[in-house]
């Protein structure tokens, strides 16, 4: 079986959201890719008080200047189409009211006809948490934790029900519910967040660094649900972060799914050799326009599949 392939939308300047959201989403879905990708940022420090990822020193991408809201550019491109699943390539929860998230993606969901994936994450940018998170960064596992929880409540049935540090739920009819149970996918960077997942989520949700780095951390985590008991499958979907250019890269330090389409290609089919089910192929932070978004995604569509992923 083909391993399915999705597209991250255009949701960074210099890209006009209205316009071109539904435009790259149609084209997504006529070229064939399955599901369509957002991300979150809500900020853009300047100067940077914290590294990317925290790591001191390493500079923001200017593409996180401006990134439109996640749900936005979902809901539009949820407009735009008729099958192509909508997914978050995450959604930084603590940044929302668990109560307000829950019934959003489920309002999502049910507009949609039952396509919505919510991928989950506690971030890492402290200025965003001092700008908008429910509680400090520090309790930012237990947030996540409060929204899955919460998530599960307002997707079920009525009457829900709920007690936590944040939320407090009395018994009530919440609706609309999702058209059928919302997938939540979960990063597994420690080994807390890998219990989580394996105990918690629907799939896991990791980003692209290498073939061989993938390879271990997939085996980790079905070792891990082997261990903890899990019978049903862990649904895997890679987020690979794309940096096209029209050459070739020829330096020695390409890094993964640097350079031409056929190098993003021969990247797209070593990673899904490893066995993941989806891979998200990330290119609108280096296309220029949402026409050479299109065109590349196309190219890169066919010629993964002339290649067998």
């Amino acid at each position: 079986m083909a391993t399915r392939l999705g597209l991250g939308l255009p949701q960074t300047s210099p890209y006009a959201l209205g316009r071109d959201v539904p435009a790259v989403a149609r084209a997504a879905e006529d070229i064939g890719y399955e599901s369509l990708w957002v991300f979150e940022r809500i900020l853009y420090p300047e100067p940077a008080t914290q590294g990317l990822y925290g790591v001191p020193g390493l500079a923001w991408p200017d593409h996180y200047r401006s990134v439109a809201d996640p749900l936005v550019t979902l809901t539009l491109a949820a407009a735009a189409t008729q099958t192509a699943r909508l997914g978050t390539s995450v959604l930084v929860a603590p940044l929302h009211v668990p109560f307000q998230l829950a019934r959003s993606l489920a309002s999502l969901d049910a507009a949609s006809g039952g396509r919505v994936l919510a991928g989950i994450g506690t971030g890492w940018a402290r200025d965003e948490y001092a700008a908008a998170a429910v509680a400090p960064f520090e309790r930012r596992g237990k947030v996540l934790d409060e929204v899955i929880d919460v998530c599960r409540a307002v997707w079920g049935p009525d009457p829900v029900a709920y007690t936590g540090e944040l939320t407090t739920v009395v018994p009530s009819v919440v609706g609309p519910k999702p058209a059928r149970p919302i997938p939540i996918l979960l990063p597994a960077n420690s080994p807390r967040a890998l219990r989580r997942l394996v105990d918690r989520a629907d799939g896991w949700m990791p980003v692209a660094t290498g073939a061989e780095a993938l390879a271990k951390q997939w085996a980790a985590v079905r070792e891990a649900a082997a261990e903890r008991g899990r019978v049903r499958p862990v649904l895997s979907v890679l987020r690979a972060n794309a940096s096209y250019t029209a050459a070739a890269y020829d330096g020695a330090d390409r890094a993964p799914f640097q350079g031409s389409v056929a190098q993003i290609v021969e990247d797209l089919a070593a990673h899904a050799a490893v066995g993941v089910d989806e891979i998200i192929v990330e290119l609108a932070t280096s296309t220029r326009d949402a026409q050479e978004l299109k065109d590349v995604a196309g190219q890169v569509f066919e010629a993964a599949r002339a290649a067998g992923v």
